[in-house]
């Protein structure tokens, strides 16, 4: 016999239990072997950076103009690697395309993991050209004026704030439809599974968005946009690190002295990138345990990742026109002043800050219990011939 009530399942089953001790109980022995690779790569990369620096290149006493090329410059590179990961673009790309993804059932894990491997590849291979004597490209590289910075920041920075805005379309139908299904619940008109049905149906976003909606179905298609991200080389820690590389290139020293420099720049963005993404994941995964939850969890948390979206896709274009166009004024003049970097640290906190609160008002207000009991079960269906 089939009810009403019956579970949708669009995905991997998070209804045992509520909190973050469900939500990675209930990872499986694929997804566990996925993480283990994940983790397995970045300790590659700390290892092979790292042994590199302080194993074969230190004991040399290698100069990078009047200074020393040893540890020092290994930790900079880290730390600019590190900041890297906290740039608005980064942090909107991977929370926003993991809604996306688990709006379709899955458990996208790997989605900080694909996007900073495909960023870091812009560095690593310009690094690796610098490195092979192209010492065509120091230059290039290290001045703001030059064509090849102009073109991969227009490249780059397009790229970047057209997705953005199109994340953000997507979220706003998915953020229409939850304010209907909360309407709905809140009249008592659905029971929990016709609630999970309603909150995991996207027709109406695949017949508004076709092509847009479907094209990153998988975690690892975020490798190729953040390789297109990357192109727009424009934040300050990106052309640090290729300025270093380019010093070192242009001061003689071995290939492996400056290939260890990206690589120690990978390592600090995709663990704290990828570790940004894992915890979304997880985030979002106790919000998707329950219907009830994940109404009153994506009520706060779409709308502040429509607005995040919005508000870096909407900088980065507006100083992209700027830019292009030479436009002056007092309000062109205060959006070109605008430390997109900073924006990044801004929105980090701002997302704990919504996760804790809104895990307080959960716990305080005994939402789920005021909420469950508004929702009438649905009547059984008749049986089937």
């Amino acid at each position: 016999m089939t009810t009403a009530s019956s579970p949708a399942k669009t995905g991997p089953d998070r209804t045992s239990g509520g909190g973050w001790r469900q939500a990675t109980a209930s990872i499986t022995r694929q997804e566990w072997t996925r993480l283990a690779g994940m983790a397995g790569f970045i300790l590659a990369l700390h290892v092979v950076g790292w042994f590199t620096l302080v194993a074969i290149v230190a004991p040399q006493h290698l100069s990078l103009g009047s200074k020393g090329f040893g540890i020092g410059i290994g930790v900079t590179a880290y730390t600019l690697g590190m900041r890297h990961a906290f740039d608005a673009d980064h942090i909107a790309a991977i929370d926003n395309t993991t809604r996306k993804l688990m709006h379709e059932g899955k458990r996208p894990l790997s989605v900080g993991f694909w996007f900073s491997l495909g960023h870091s590849s812009v560095v690593f291979g310009l690094a690796f050209l610098l490195s092979l004597g192209v010492k065509a490209l120091a230059g290039p590289v290290e001045d703001d004026n030059s064509k090849l910075h102009h073109v991969t920041s227009l490249i780059g920075t397009t790229v970047s704030g057209t997705f953005l805005y199109i994340i953000a379309a997507i979220n706003i139908v998915i953020l229409v439809g939850i304010w209907k299904v909360f309407r709905q619940m809140r009249s008592g008109h659905f029971d929990e599974a016709a609630l999970e049905e309603q909150l995991n149906n996207r027709g109406f976003m695949n017949r508004l968005l076709g092509r847009v909606m479907k094209s990153i179905t998988k975690p690892w298609q975020m490798y190729p946009l953040g390789l297109l991200f990357g192109l727009g080389f424009d934040t300050a820690t990106e052309v640090a690190l290729l300025v270093l590389a380019g010093s070192s290139a242009a001061s003689g020293l071995p290939w492996y002295a400056i290939l260890c420099l990206p690589v120690l720049f990978a390592a600090g963005m995709s663990l704290l990138d990828t570790i940004d993404g894992s915890f979304m994941n997880f985030a979002y995964g106790w919000a998707f345990s329950k219907p009830v939850r994940k109404v009153y969890y994506n009520l706060t948390i779409t709308g502040l990742s429509v607005a995040v979206a919005l508000i870096i896709g909407t900088v980065e274009l507006l100083g992209l026109l700027a830019d292009q166009l030479d436009l002056h004024g007092a309000f062109w003049d205060w959006v070109s002043g605008i430390d997109i970097n900073l924006l990044g640290f801004l929105i980090v906190g701002l997302f704990f800050v919504v996760w804790i609160g809104a895990m307080v008002v959960w716990k305080v207000g005994r939402i789920e219990e005021k909420w469950s009991a508004d929702v009438r079960p649905a009547a059984p269906a008749p049986e089937e011939a």
